[in-house]
């Protein structure tokens, strides 16, 4: 029969005061003696246990604030930075997945006997019909014979079969030829001519539309100069790097203007979203490049009137550049965490903090260890986001009545569960990071229930700064301050049509046609904006 430790031990302890008994002098006080002894040995080791477990909860948190990282740092190098794929790599993945379909019902079809019946077409359903504003471009196709090849007798049309395609035209260059007719006066020896309409850049060999184009290439398709050069050489056309990067220069001068009033405008809204992105500009003097930032703001997306995004570039991440381009403003402002804003905060502009920033630390957490915590609250914040969703197309009182009803009962449960799961994790952990991230400014989250107008979160701002994210992988870098300066004002004029549903090149064609001529005091005709803008 197996003995419990507390029978070994009462057994050792009678052994060991029979022992005593038989050969001391005073076998009392050495029993007491010895079980001091093992008292102390057991101190000795709970205490060496609790360091151990304290030790070891240490290491654990450790580990699990670690293996975040490690997950994140993982998924920035191989994968997507955001928690769900962006659209163009959905695209991506879809138009691959289309590519390698159409091609094994090819192989198959080549694949199959000659003498087998051929496969049923299949059923195009709800395609599209081709835009009614293209131009149409007729091809009869007559039969060979205009009589029956079984009986001889003459052809009745009864019908016609109408299928279209469509077609491109690549860049097709052109010439405009101008042509003065001069006139002289006999009488009093004068010379009359039509005069030189004023241009963009006077007497050069492009026109409005020849430079619209390379600027569209340049700043909305993010092509190098060389590439355009290129693709002008496959039709015979020298368009030297050196010389479109003249006109860009000036481009950029003449867009200036327009890129400064559209800021203008922008700083009339009460709600903008803010946000920057480093850009690599080249430092000839050291031989290599420097980081410098290309900060953006936008209009509320929720609001009535044009969208506007401008970019501000500046040398770096100081949050004085936010401050300067700020000055005099007031509202709310939609921002991340970073500190430069900060001090906007204490000057009169309130901060409105971004749930989706929130919701990121939440999801990193669960890519890392599947951990139940970040999926609660996961679960919790997209409850909000189901809410924003039913509410995007009411108007301000109506979406404001919604946030109250539904979105406010869901953000205190929220605020209530996270102060009750942050007493449960260790400091330091991931977990506890994730929490203490919303806490810390949970007044700044929950700011925009109280309204009908304020955004939940910074994704339309970062939306713009998207293009430009993917096109520096192509450009490399800002040639000097001047050039990034450039590209912020023309990137602010082409981003705002997009957010406008315009083409950019139709814009920038019809403007850099006008501008030369147009006043002053009529500049916001000639702005992206979708109601102002008459081509």
């Amino acid at each position: 029969m197996n003995s419990s430790p507390e029978s070994t031990r009462i057994e050792t302890l009678g052994e060991a005061a029979n022992v005593l008994y038989d050969g001391a002098e005073n076998p009392v006080q050495e029993l007491l003696d010895l079980i001091q002894q093992q008292a102390a040995e057991a101190a000795r080791l709970n205490a060496a246990l609790a360091a151990r477990d304290a030790t070891l909860q240490h290491a654990e948190a450790k580990i699990q604030a670690l293996t975040l990282e490690l997950a994140h740092l993982r998924r920035i190098r191989f994968g997507a930075k955001s928690e769900a794929l962006s659209a163009e790599q959905r695209d991506l993945f879809q138009e691959t997945l289309d590519a390698d379909i159409a091609a094994c019902e090819a192989e198959a079809e080549q694949a199959a006997p000659a003498a087998s019946a051929p496969n049923p077409k299949r059923p195009r359903a709800g395609r599209q019909p081709l835009p009614a504003h293209l131009p149409r471009i007729e091809h009869r196709h007559e039969p060979e014979s205009c009589t029956c090849g079984q009986c001889g007798h003459d052809l009745v049309k009864i019908g016609e079969d109408v299928s279209e395609q469509l077609d491109v035209e690549p860049a097709r260059f052109f010439v405009h030829r101008h042509i003065r007719p001069q006139y002289a006066c006999r009488a009093c020896e004068t010379i009359s001519a039509a005069p030189v309409p004023a241009a963009i850049i006077d007497g050069s060999l492009a026109a409005p539309g020849l430079l619209a184009w390379v600027a569209t290439a340049k700043y909305a398709d993010h092509l190098p100069l060389y590439r355009i050069e290129q693709i002008a050489a496959r039709q015979d056309v020298p368009l030297p790097r050196s010389t479109q990067a003249q006109w860009l220069g000036r481009v950029g001068v003449a867009l200036t203007p327009l890129a400064g009033r559209m800021a203008e405008m922008l700083k009339q809204s009460p709600v903008l979203h803010a946000d920057e992105t480093p850009v690599a500009q080249l430092d000839p003097g050291a031989g290599k490049t420097k980081r410098a930032y290309l900060w953006a703001y936008r209009s509320n997306s929720l609001a009535a009137g044009p969208p506007i995004v401008v970019f501000d570039y500046q040398a770096s991440r100081s949050g004085s550049h936010a401050s300067t381009f700020l000055e005099g403003w007031r509202g709310h402002l939609m921002v991340d965490d970073y500190a430069g804003y900060k001090a906007l905060f204490n000057s009169g502009i309130t901060e409105l903090a971004c749930l989706a920033h929130a919701r990121r630390k939440f999801f990193d957490l669960h890519e890392a260890n599947q951990s139940p915590i970040a999926q609660e609250a996961l679960m919790r914040i997209g409850k909000l986001y189901a809410i924003e969703q039913a509410g995007r197309d009411l108007d301000i009182p109506q979406r404001q009545a919604l946030r109250q009803s539904e979105a406010r009962p869901v953000l205190d449960a929220l605020f209530t569960w996270l102060l009750a799961t942050r007493k449960t994790v260790a400091d330091g952990s991931g977990t506890a990071k994730a929490i203490d991230y919303s806490l810390k400014r949970w007044a700044a989250f929950v700011r925009y229930a109280d309204s009908g107008d304020l955004p939940i979160d910074n994704n339309p701002v970062e939306n713009a700064i998207r293009p430009i994210a993917i096109g520096k992988k192509n450009w490399l870098f800002a040639g000097s301050e001047r050039a990034g300066k450039r590209t912020a004002a023309i990137q602010s004029l082409i981003g705002t049509a997009r957010l406008n549903g315009l083409d950019p090149a139709a814009w920038l064609r019809d403007t850099l046609a006008k501008l030369p001529a147009w006043p002053n005091s009529r500049i916001d005709e000639l702005l992206p904006l979708r109601g102002k803008h008459k081509p």
